[in-house]
């Protein structure tokens, strides 16, 4: 059982982040979870830097998640997430360019593996697998994974041998929706943190933000 495993608790819904996410944030800032995110989609620079400061001088680590994959707006992003102040970029494919500007601004940076050009993933596990040990061999903090949503077999048995064979920590984002899921992810010993965003606004687990916040993080420590 995986007792270290974190929830990074992102403000972001259907992929965006959402309007009201400065004031979601001050209302559940007191709940249990010290990781928070957001992806750079919803936001500009200015309010970028004004969240990721609410979340730091709360005593916040923050992420910024990049779901696209071509290198020019990875590294883009890496530039802005830097700048911002963000500790952890999850996300992009892995490009050295945006290696190098993680390394710049001291920013942990997890990049997707075995994505396809629709930024699915799809490919048999194998494959996956060798991705996942290309990526972390060049150094990079770990990798990661929207894995319930993959369409190339069971998401289960993906991460089965994710956890089997992974040599670093790795993180998974999206579609953690159920207590079931919570269970499963709390058997995978070197996971170390996943994220969850919609789940939260469509009050999958309980009624208010904070509330299934700390509903989680207390679920995860049982």
């Amino acid at each position: 059982m995986n007792n270290n495993l974190d929830l990074i608790v992102m403000l972001t819904w259907n992929d965006v982040t959402v309007e009201n996410a400065k004031e979601v944030f001050l209302e559940s800032k007191d709940a249990l979870a010290k990781h928070w995110g957001f992806k750079v989609a919803g936001t500009t620079t200015k309010s970028m830097t004004e969240l990721l400061g609410l979340m730091k001088e709360n005593g916040k680590r923050t992420y910024i998640e990049e779901l696209d994959i071509d290198e020019e707006t990875c590294l883009n992003t890496a530039e802005i997430a830097g700048k911002c102040g963000a500790d952890h970029l999850l996300g992009t494919l892995y490009y050295p360019s945006v290696h190098e500007v993680c390394k710049k601004y001291n920013m942990g940076y997890s990049p997707f593996v075995a994505l396809d050009e629709d930024t699915r993933m799809r490919r048999p596990i194998p494959e996956v697998v060798a991705a996942m040990e290309e990526t972390v061999a060049n150094d990079t903090m770990g990798i990661c994974l929207s894995a319930f949503r993959y369409l190339g077999g069971e998401p289960e048995k993906l991460l089965k041998e994710i956890d089997e064979r992974a040599k670093k920590e790795y993180y998974i984002a999206g579609s953690v929706n159920s207590y079931e899921r919570l269970d499963f992810l709390k058997s995978l010993k070197k996971l170390r943190a996943f994220t969850i965003g919609g789940a939260f606004f469509e009050k999958k687990f309980g009624e208010s933000f904070s509330e299934q916040i700390d509903a989680v993080c207390q679920y995860l420590r049982k």
